[in-house]
């Protein structure tokens, strides 16, 4: 993190943080179409498969499904935060949380806990989902989704960026198209992804 132009103070962590700099980062909408959640899940299990821990936001959606599926497959799993970790956000899943947690991952915030969640600070976690990750994966994004912000980031901090080749046409998945037009590498498995990346 001391690489991005807006590293963070500090960190606060409950669990353990992977040593290292071999994390993939997987974001996308809340809201993904059936073919999104089995992305999710498909590419989070091949995460585990393959050792490499998997950065997301905890979020509905694409983030929590991937996180899921690492975990389930013991996969180790980094769930980043806008508020303190004392909480989560969502509280539906609390649950997946300690599973992170007790899967030798961690949930972490640069925010010192019982600081309270503001709409503001998940375009600032963001950053820290694409800092902490060598590669940003973009599942399934419409156009105004917040996982163009993490990718907007990884751009800017010289990450990687790629796109779900499987779903690209998806109807959900206009942020993503956009992005592969820009020049996103689409790919069709975290295998694929790794021939294309500097790990």
């Amino acid at each position: 993190l001391k690489e991005i132009p807006d590293p963070p103070f500090s960190l606060f962590v409950r669990g353990n943080l992977p040593k290292g700099f071999n994390m993939v980062g997987i974001v996308g909408t809340r809201h993904p179409t059936g073919e999104g959640i089995k992305e999710a899940l498909r590419l989070g299990a091949e995460c585990a498969q393959l050792s490499l821990p998997l950065v997301s936001g905890l979020a509905y959606g694409v983030d929590c499904f991937s996180q899921k599926a690492c975990v389930e497959q013991k996969g180790v799993s980094v769930g980043v935060l806008a508020c303190g970790v004392e909480r989560i956000y969502p509280k539906a899943n609390a649950t997946l949380a300690q599973k992170i947690i007790g899967g030798a991952g961690c949930i972490l915030s640069e925010y010192p806990p019982f600081t309270a969640l503001m709409k503001f600070r998940f375009p600032q976690r963001n950053r820290i989902i694409s800092g902490l990750s060598r590669s940003i994966l973009v599942v399934e994004a419409p156009k105004k989704s917040g996982a163009l912000i993490t990718a907007d980031f990884a751009l800017e901090q010289g990450r990687d960026v790629f796109v779900c080749k499987n779903i690209l046409q998806s109807k959900r998945n206009e942020g993503s198209r956009m992005l592969y037009e820009e020049g996103a590498t689409a790919i069709s498995s975290i295998s694929e992804m790794l021939e294309g990346a500097s790990f």
